[in-house]
C-alpha cells in the first residue's frame, strides 16, 4: 500500500507541476518532456535489467556451488549469532543466513556489483520461510532496511569523484579520502535507526539486552577496524580497503570452487544450474524496476524537486536557522529516488561551491552513507514477486532521515 500511495503520488505531482508550467508558465516543451522523460527512464530501466542479468547469472551460480560445497551454511552458522536475534523466525543454519552474510559483507566493503545478486539471492531463500508469498516477512522487511542503509565502511566511488574534481579545480595536494570516518559514523547511525524503525513496527523485544548484545559485539569490531584504518594516511586506507575487499570476494570464489571440487561437487554442472535461475530473476525484475525510475523520471523532469527544496529553503530560513547545508540537501532527498540523479546533483556541488569546501563535503558525506532506497525496495521485492511491503518503506524513509540528519549534525560538528 505505501509504495502505490507514493508511486501514484510522483505521477500526479508531476502532471500537476506539467500543467501549471503549461497553463501559467506558458512553457509548451513541459509535457513533451515529461513525456521523454518517462520513455527515456523506461528504457534505462530495461538496460539496468539487462546489465544486471550477467552479473546475476555469475553470482548465482557460484552461490549454487557454494551451498553443494556447503560452504554457505558454514557461513551462515558463524553469523548466527547476530543473525538469529535479527531475524528470529529464520532457522540456524538455513541457506538464507548464508547469503545474507555474503550480502551485508559485500555491501561493508562496497562491491555493488558482488552485493546485488546475493542480496536477491537471499530473497528468494527467506521467500521459502514466507507463508504469504505476495507479503513480506517481517524477515524479509528487516533485510531490505538493512541494504538501504548501505552500510560501507569506505566509499570507494566518492572518494574517487573527489579527487577528480579536486585535481580540475588545481588542488593537487587534496586528501579526497577525509571523509571516510565521518561517512562510515553517519551510515552506523542510519544503520541502527532502521533496525531499531523495524524492531518497534515488528514487536520485537529490542528493549532487552541479548537483543543487542551480538549486535554491540559487531558494531565493536567494526569500530575496532575503523581504529586501525584510521592510524594510516586516508588515502593509503581507502587504497587498502579496496584491494582487501576485492581479494576477499576473489578468495571467496575459489575457496567454493576449490572445497567442491574436493568434496567432487560437480562444480560447472553446479554453476550453470544457478547460472539458469539468476538470469531468470533479472527477467522478473524488469517491471518492477521500470515502473519506479519511470516514476521517478517525470517527478524530478516536471521540477517537483526544485519546487521542494525551494519550499525547504523558505522554512529554514523562517526558523532563523543557519541554511548553509542547503545547497547539499537535494542531494540526500534525490538519493532515496536516483542514485544515479544524486551522484549528478554531488557533482554539481563540487563543482559550484568547491570539493574543499563545507557544503562540498557535506554532499559527498549524504553521497557515501545513503542507498538508494526506492531501488532496493522494487528490486528486492520485485525479484519475489512480493506486492505488499507492509512497514517496509517507512523503516527504510526513517533510516534516511536519521542518517540526513546525522551527516549535517556531523559536518557540523567537524567543519563549522
Amino acid at each position: 500500500m505505501a509504495l502505490n500511495i507514493v508511486w501514484v503520488g510522483l505521477f500526479g505531482a508531476a502532471f500537476a507541476a506539467a500543467l501549471w508550467r503549461w497553463l501559467v508558465g506558458g512553457d509548451a516543451a513541459a509535457f513533451p518532456g515529461l513525456l521523454g522523460a518517462m520513455f527515456d527512464s523506461a528504457r534505462s530501466g530495461f538496460e539496468l535489467s539487462l546489465g544486471l542479468a550477467g552479473i546475476m547469472t555469475l553470482w548465482l551460480g557460484l552461490m549454487r556451488v557454494g551451498e553443494r560445497a556447503g560452504m554457505v551454511a558454514s557461513l551462515a552458522r558463524l553469523a548466527s549469532p547476530v543473525l538469529r536475534r535479527l531475524f528470529p523466525e529464520v532457522p540456524a543454519g538455513h541457506a538464507a543466513q548464508g547469503a545474507m552474510t555474503l550480502n551485508l559483507s559485500a555491501n561493508l566493503l562496497g562491491l555493488d556489483n558482488a552485493a546485488t545478486p546475493l542480496g536477491l539471492k537471499a530473497m528468494r531463500e527467506l521467500q521459502t520461510l514466507n507463508p504469504q508469498p505476495e507479503v513480506a516477512s517481517h524477515a524479509q522487511v528487516m533485510f531490505v532496511v538493512l541494504n538501504t542503509a548501505g552500510l560501507t565502511l569506505i566509499p570507494s566511488s566518492v572518494i574517487a569523484i573527489r579527487q577528480s574534481v579536486a585535481l580540475k579545480q588545481g588542488l593537487s595536494s587534496f586528501n579526497a579520502a577525509d571523509i571516510f570516518l565521518p561517512t562510515l559514523v553517519v551510515t552506523l547511525t542510519s544503520l541502527l535507526a532502521g533496525v531499531l524503525a523495524v524492531a518497534v513496527a515488528q514487536r520485537m523485544a529490542w528493549w532487552r539486552p541479548r537483543f543487542w548484545l551480538s549486535g554491540l559485539a559487531a558494531v565493536a569490531s567494526l569500530l575496532a577496524l575503523v581504529a586501525g584504518l584510521a592510524s594510516l594516511p586516508a588515502e593509503q586506507a581507502s587504497r587498502l580497503t579496496g584491494a582487501v575487499g576485492a581479494f576477499l570476494i576473489v578468495a571467496l570464489v575459489m575457496l567454493f570452487l576449490g572445497v567442491g571440487s574436493w568434496r567432487r561437487v560437480p562444480v560447472y554442472e553446479a554453476f550453470i544450474e544457478g547460472a539458469r535461475e539468476g538470469f531468470g530473476v533479472a527477467v522478473q525484475i524488469v517491471p518492477y524496476l521500470v515502473a519506479m525510475l519511470v516514476a521517478v523520471g517525470a517527478f524530478r523532469v516536471a521540477g517537483c524537486m526544485d519546487a521542494l527544496m525551494a519550499w525547504l529553503g523558505q522554512g529554514v530560513a523562517a526558523l532563523g536557522w543557519d541554511t548553509a547545508f542547503l545547497p547539499a540537501l537535494p542531494v540526500g532527498l534525490m538519493k532515496v529516488l536516483s542514485g544515479a540523479g544524486a551522484r549528478g546533483l554531488m557533482v554539481d556541488v563540487l563543482q559550484t561551491h568547491g570539493v574543499d569546501s563545507f557544503v562540498g563535503r557535506l554532499a559527498a558525506i549524504i553521497q557515501g552513507s545513503t542507498e538508494t532506497t526506492f531501488y532496493v525496495l522494487a528490486v528486492y521485492f520485485g525479484s519475489v514477486g512480493i506486492r505488499h511491503t507492509r512497514h517496509a518503506l517507512v523503516c527504510a524513509l526513517v533510516a534516511d532521515a536519521v542518517g540526513l540528519l546525522a551527516a549535517i549534525g556531523v559536518a557540523y560538528a567537524l567543519w563549522r
